[in-house]
């Protein structure tokens, strides 16, 4: 996902411009494949797993000695497939309390921008994975895509969306000014053998930003994603996600006031645990403020807030354990990229800094991991593949 460069220019990956007739559409950069948007989780008993593509096909590995050495690449689908691995749109992977592994992604369809979320699961550890089945109710062949996905802690599976069919029938029925897309998502209540949804969420998200998840203790999930306020600004929203169906009531939670016909493909981080504050980080170009910012979400305030790096930084992630925190962000000197963190030991009010690694190369996004109240940063480039760095 993030790997944006030098302020707004690099920032614009994908615009939506106003076409004639009030119709819009999204316009995206012409960029390389890289195939390095690979994604990782840590389980209960400190394994990791490692979730990338080849060609059409997903690629799952597992380490338990936190990367010195891996197991054999174990296929995900069988049939081969399309599959989006770029940027905010790559592959996602949860493993849920009892050990069942979950990947989800999405299948690029054949008009541009379109697509169906993806679902396979293991119930024996990942040697196997069940035929992949279409999460999405909704068949047009429209935007279904932007997947995230998590598990709360009574084994129930949450998969949300960016999805336009409602600016696609706002569209058709001649009414012009539907802005963006909509958030949706889809419950499992059997171990991912079925979904039930389509459930909406909110009209007026961004197109081409990931959502952050994060379970809470009573079974919801906490969804954050960009949103675009009225008139076209494009900060943050927040809101509670439930296993019936009825999500909460939205809120916005960053004030950066960022005014652009455009979506940066830069979606924001979502960390917290019980009785503790709420961490998030996200990226801006806005009227107050340009850059990566971490900040503790508030009613109506964010407390704590801080620039994450300098101005190249970009695709930050965050985890929180006990009354630690941690960031991990990727950033370009003009000739290598670093891959650099944050620490904090007293939820977010300090923090002292290191750089972990740097490649001239090619890199994915990095993924802030927890495991014993430890920090771990999982990063795929195409020197260094599926390094893991501890966070001292």
């Amino acid at each position: 996902m993030k790997g944006i460069g030098i302020r707004i220019g690099a920032a614009l990956f994908a615009c939506a411009l106003s076409m004639p007739g009030g119709a819009q559409q999204a316009r995206h950069a012409s960029k390389p494949r890289l195939d390095l948007n690979a994604s990782a989780t840590i389980d209960r008993h400190g394994v990791l797993w490692a979730l990338y593509t080849e060609g059409r096909h997903l690629l799952l590995r597992r380490t338990a000695d936190f990367g010195r050495t891996w197991s054999a690449p174990q296929p995900v689908n069988q049939r081969p497939e399309d599959i989006a691995a770029d940027g905010d749109s790559r592959p996602k992977i949860a493993v849920a309390p009892n050990g069942d592994v979950y990947v989800s992604w999405t299948q690029p369809l054949s008009k541009p921008y379109t697509g169906h979320i993806r679902f396979a699961r293991s119930t024996d550890g990942g040697k196997r994975f069940s035929e992949p089945i279409t999460v999405n109710t909704d068949r047009e062949e429209i935007t279904h895509r932007f997947d995230s996905l998590t598990v709360n802690g009574k084994g129930q599976i949450f998969v949300a969306w960016v999805d336009k069919r409602d600016r696609v029938a706002a569209e058709k029925a001649g009414k012009d000014g539907y802005r963006g897309a909509a958030v949706y998502y889809a419950v499992s209540d059997d171990r991912g053998t079925s979904f039930r949804g389509d459930y909406k969420v909110a009209d007026h998200s961004c197109e081409c930003c990931r959502i952050g998840l994060l379970p809470q203790e009573d079974g919801s999930v906490l969804a954050m994603w960009r949103h675009i306020f009225a008139p076209n600004i494009r900060d943050h929203a927040l809101t509670r996600l439930t296993a019936d169906g009825e999500p909460g009531k939205v809120r916005r939670v960053t004030f950066d006031d960022w005014r652009v016909e455009a979506c940066p493909h830069h979606g924001p981080s979502l960390a917290g645990v019980k009785d503790g504050p709420l961490h998030a980080v996200w990226f801006t170009q806005g009227d107050k403020r340009n850059g990566v910012y971490y900040g503790r979400l508030g009613d109506g305030v964010v407390e704590g807030l801080r620039q994450v790096g300098g101005d190249t930084a970009a695709h930050a992630d965050v985890a929180a354990a006990g009354k630690r925190v941690a960031v991990a962000w990727k950033e370009f000197d003009g000739k290598r990229t670093q891959l650099r963190a944050m620490i904090s030991e007293d939820e977010g009010r300090t923090w002292r800094e290191h750089t972990l690694a740097e490649t001239d190369g090619p890199s994915g996004q990095p993924s802030v991991l927890t495991h014993e109240d430890r920090f771990y940063v999982f990063w795929h480039t195409r020197q260094q593949p599926l390094s893991v760095h501890a966070v001292p």
